[in-house]
């Protein structure tokens, strides 16, 4: 398995940044960079790799402020969601507003749809879209290693927040049931917050998807 995940927890809402990189190629994309720069440099830097984008799973202020400092030291392009756009540029979308430190980011490079392939480098990720936390809200699907980047749609014994501006529970409860619920029972989920989980222990134990959702 050359692929590996270097977890950083960063900012005042401990959100996990992933370092996701080839142990072969040194090839290494950064996911949801969202505080403490220097921080992720310094990881960069410990790993020996060499970062050729940012992965978005979605636009909300705790996982974007350091994209900035991101994109500009190392030069490589964002990716995120389409639908995500408002929420880059906009603090009152993206939330940092209400938390009075208004938060945005540089646009996109390249917009993700449904089911799209993204190879970067000797990565190769499955995009998953999955509305309902945010408009365009996905996430990043390995299949040969059966690792999912799930942000903010799924969280061990839980789900997003749907009371922010352009959530739907309604929506989320939708994506899970059609993007990750379909998936292996073995597929390993690393959330935006807190710990990883996998699939089938989402299937038979979250409180807010059992019940007959998925039967």
């Amino acid at each position: 398995m050359s692929k590996q995940v270097s977890t950083l927890v960063v900012g005042p809402f401990a959100v996990n940044c992933f370092v996701y990189y080839d142990e072969q190629t040194s090839d290494a994309v950064i996911i949801d960079p969202g505080a403490e720069e220097a921080a992720i440099s310094v990881e960069v830097k410990r790993l020996g790799v060499k970062p050729l984008a940012i992965l978005l799973t979605h636009g909300h202020g705790d996982h974007i402020a350091a994209v900035a400092a991101i994109k500009e030291q190392f030069s490589i392009p964002l990716y995120v969601g389409a639908g995500e756009e408002n929420l880059l540029a906009n603090p009152s979308d993206n939330v940092s507003a209400f938390f009075g430190e208004p938060i945005v980011s540089p646009p996109a490079d390249h917009l993700l749809t449904d089911e799209q392939m993204v190879k970067i480098g000797s990565i190769e990720l499955r995009v998953l879209s999955t509305p309902g936390h945010t408009p365009g809200g996905v996430c990043y699907l390995d299949e040969r290693q059966g690792w999912l980047f799930c942000g903010d749609s799924l969280f061990a014994g839980s789900i997003g927040r749907t009371d922010f501006p352009g959530s739907s529970h309604t929506q989320l409860i939708q994506s899970i049931n059609q993007k990750i619920m379909k998936l292996p029972d073995s597929v390993v989920c690393l959330p935006g917050h807190g710990p990883r989980t996998t699939v089938g222990a989402e299937r038979t134990s979250n409180p807010f998807l059992t019940g007959g959702q998925f039967a």
